[in-house]
């Protein structure tokens, strides 16, 4: 299960007129779709953007925007990196954070092809679910950058003139790279997301929408159990160790998570971001992380042409994009009927999903996906030029708009925490000397 990780803001939507190997090249779903039309960086002048609040400037320059136009980004797959993990971390039951794998779980393959595991069970007696009005932001792969700093340190950075200087353009958590790799096709739900630059890395993090949050704050019970299901699968499916079996009468605590933390380049961006991971390879021989993880999704059975279709072109979408971005390599889906009984379980693996789709009229392209994110990068990387913890970029997007952005000056929306913009920007500061605070 992917959690989002967004930030503790909870603004008006800036449009207020919507109401709402490792050197080798990581091209497992390459499509074959041909060149589009492109201008490298398609940001056009816009209207003057002036988003509610105090913090902006009473003169803001014109703003630019980016097209999300599918056909601009139907070309080449760009250049990405087989994904390195550099780290993980866990978050144990209270949501504290530790640099370790105590978390990990291991996959145990159902003994039947229909195993019948009902998804309901526990949910009244057996969940304790965490906080999600909680928005923690990018604290934790911030605490884990400050327990780390060592591994990311390159000869590039020990000669850099800024004592923060992390050898990486972005930072951030990979649930909204995920978003951004599916923005071509959303028409639903847009987003926000902050980005400020320091030591000259961008931390981009998301902000919830005032969409979100009334979808959140008006979930039905029925949704709320619905999210309780995906759980509960890996609670069936997933031990402790290795030689353990799955305890599916224990509780489902959903402040839990086992995060890895990877290193990859996308065209000429080098990233790191982190993501939960459900579980992986019990085999010990299987290979090293994140090629031995493995994501556990639910989803209703299939039962005509046209479930099949919409489930390929909807949600096989989020599911590859999730996965291919850390490297990934499989997907284990549990089927279900409308009560919650898992029926069914299939293994969907990530290289394979471009030749599911292709058969699809009007499918989702992977290379569009990751062109716009590449281009995405790249125009944050031209709009945020100012180096300071206290200044942020808020881009906004909705569906059938561009993305356009606000600046924001000492506002509510600085998410970089005083700890850690201390402990970087301190050039006597040493790994063995951070002690950031426990939340």
């Amino acid at each position: 299960m992917d959690q989002r990780h967004q930030s503790h803001h909870r603004p008006q939507h800036p449009n207020s007129n919507h109401h709402d190997n490792h050197q080798s090249t990581f091209k497992r779903d390459m499509d074959d779709s041909g060149r589009g039309h492109f201008q490298h960086k398609r940001f056009r002048p816009g209207q003057n953007h002036h988003p509610a609040g105090p913090s902006t400037p009473p003169s803001s320059p014109p703003t630019q925007s980016l097209s999300i136009q599918r056909q601009l980004y139907e070309r080449d797959f760009p250049l990405y990196k087989q994904p390195v993990e550099v780290g993980h971390f866990s978050l144990d039951s209270e949501r504290r954070f530790f640099n370790d794998a105590r978390q990990l779980r291991y996959y145990v393959e159902p003994e039947k092809s229909c195993p019948n595991f009902d998804l309901r069970d526990g949910y009244r007696s057996r969940f304790v679910k965490r906080d999600d009005r909680v928005k923690e932001k990018l604290d934790h792969i911030l605490r884990w950058i400050l327990a780390n700093r060592s591994k990311l340190q390159s000869k590039d950075t020990a000669a850099s003139s800024s004592p923060c200087a992390l050898g990486v353009d972005i930072v951030t958590w990979r649930g909204h790279l995920t978003k951004l790799l599916t923005t071509p096709y959303e028409t639903r739900e847009g987003w926000l997301l902050a980005v400020t630059r320091m030591g000259g890395t961008l931390y981009i993090s998301e902000v919830e929408t005032e969409a979100a949050r009334r979808d959140r704050e008006n979930r039905t019970e029925r949704h709320e159990e619905m999210m309780y299901w995906g759980y509960k699968f890996e609670q069936y499916t997933c031990a402790d160790d290795a030689q353990s079996l799955p305890d599916p009468g224990g509780v489902v605590n959903t402040n839990e998570a086992f995060c890895t933390v990877v290193q990859t380049r996308l065209a000429e961006h080098r990233l790191l971001f982190s993501g939960e991971v459900d579980c992986r390879d019990k085999d010990p021989k299987a290979p090293s992380p994140p090629a031995n993880y493995i994501e556990m999704k639910t989803s209703l059975e299939i039962s005509t042409p046209k479930q099949r279709s919409n489930f390929h072109r909807f949600k096989l979408l989020k599911w590859w994009a999730q996965s291919f971005l850390p490297g990934v390599p499989r997907i284990v889906a549990g089927f279900r009927d409308h009560d919650g009984v898992v029926v069914s379980v299939e293994t969907y693996h990530i290289s394979k999903i471009s030749q599911l789709i292709k058969n699809e009229t009007n499918c989702w392209k992977p290379t569009v996906c990751m062109n716009f994110c590449c281009e995405f990068l790249s125009f944050v990387k031209s709009v945020v030029t100012e180096d300071n913890p206290r200044v942020v970029h808020l881009f906004s997007w909705d569906p059938h708009r561009d993305v356009t952005y606000s600046i924001h000056r000492d506002s509510q929306y600085s998410f970089l925490p005083d700890w850690y913009v201390r402990e970087m920007t301190s050039s006597t500061s040493r790994e063995t000397h951070h002690h950031p605070p426990q939340t």
